[in-house]
């Protein structure tokens, strides 16, 4: 008797076990879109952690989970859409909150309940549920210092400043950066920049009296490591990947590096949001709570990591490969506007294109 007891109890716990070890949100079910402007091998890693995570879950745009473009041409995207009234996603991971300000306001969006998000994050959040950042972009220069002998020969100092790198004369013609007309973290480090208690317009004017070059990361990193370029303004997770990827080829690289600016860096916490249910493209808002949540999880912001940006918890204590330390780069923030980022975009890109575009 006592034998079968054993074996029903050992039966019973290998049930249990059995259904603990199924996915915890093989409940979620429907189909999900998101808009994202991840970079595709991040994208490609949260598709993956998705579908394990949420197995009855379907992909709503042609196997995957996300829909990926730059921040500029969702924007323009989901302008278009609105037109409508109805988006063609149920879900947004853009890269700067002022469109989270801007699709609140217009009503867009639907609020979601995370618990305890005060002690939970280090980054701000919308108090009413309506956003929170997820991911953390850092947009600082870059230099290559097996050429920085070079350059001081040729009277051309390394900037390191922000302030530097748009005002030193010596740096006309020799410096790089993205557009942000259609780069939303660049958008933001330039909305940051220009604000009157930064630099103002003279940052711009300083940029236009350089010469400097308006391309995408990739042709700048080239530059800067070929010598056409002396620094450039980029996205640290830019710089990173590259590192990382050349050794773990067997082949590192020291002819690129990181300068985390004296007059302190960006950073860019970029954020989630769910539609609101009447013009959402799925009607599927417990879907978007479960990954929302999942989204702000452990495993989540690990990949985050992995795909060289910064952890949005309080208290995270890993940063991307060959940073530094998160909460030391928080310190140094400049900081960016989002209510003005949000109210005046229309000022400040008109500003950048009659001033730096146009020079």
């Amino acid at each position: 008797m006592k034998k079968i007891i054993a074996l029903l109890l050992a039966m019973i716990m290998a049930l249990a076990m059995g259904s603990t070890a199924l996915a915890v949100n093989e409940d979620v079910e429907g189909e999900l879109v998101i808009y994202s402007s991840m970079y595709q091998f991040v994208i490609d890693m949260m598709d993956e952690a998705l579908k394990a995570e949420f197995p009855n879950l379907v992909p709503g745009n042609d196997g995957s989970f996300f829909f990926y473009g730059g921040t500029s041409s969702l924007i323009t995207k989901i302008y278009g859409e609105m037109e409508t009234g109805s988006l063609g996603c149920d879900m947004m991971l853009v890269a700067e909150p002022a469109f989270s300000l801007e699709l609140k306001d217009a009503g867009y969006l639907q609020p979601i309940e995370i618990e305890n998000p005060d002690t939970l994050l280090r980054f701000p959040y919308d108090e009413e549920g309506y956003w929170y950042p997820v991911r953390v972009c850092n947009m600082v220069l870059a230099y290559n210092p097996e050429m920085e002998a070079d350059w001081a020969a040729k009277g051309v100092t390394i900037p390191k400043t922000f302030k530097d790198f748009a005002s030193d004369p010596a740096l006309k013609g020799l410096i790089s950066m993205g557009n942000p007309l259609t780069s939303g973290t660049t958008y933001a480090a330039v909305a940051s920049l220009t604000q009157d208690d930064h630099y103002g317009k003279e940052f711009l004017e300083g940029l236009a009296a350089n010469e400097v070059m308006i391309e995408s990361g990739s042709t700048a990193l080239t530059k800067l490591q070929t010598g056409e370029c002396a620094a450039i303004m980029i996205l640290e997770e830019s710089v990173l990947k590259v590192l990382k990827e050349a050794a773990d080829a067997g082949n590192p690289i020291t002819n690129l590096k990181c300068i985390y600016p004296e007059d302190g860096v960006v950073l860019i916490p970029s954020t989630v949001m769910t539609v609101a249910e009447e013009h959402s493209k799925n009607v599927n808002i417990e879907a978007c709570e479960a990954v929302e949540k999942w989204l702000l999880s452990e495993e989540a912001q690990k990949l985050i990591l992995n795909g060289y940006m910064h952890s949005v918890f309080a208290g995270m204590k890993e940063i991307p490969y060959e940073s530094v330390d998160t909460d030391g780069l928080i310190e140094k923030d400049l900081g960016v506007d989002w209510e003005n980022a949000f109210r005046n975009r229309e000022a400040i890109n008109t500003a950048w294109t009659e001033i730096v575009t146009t020079k």
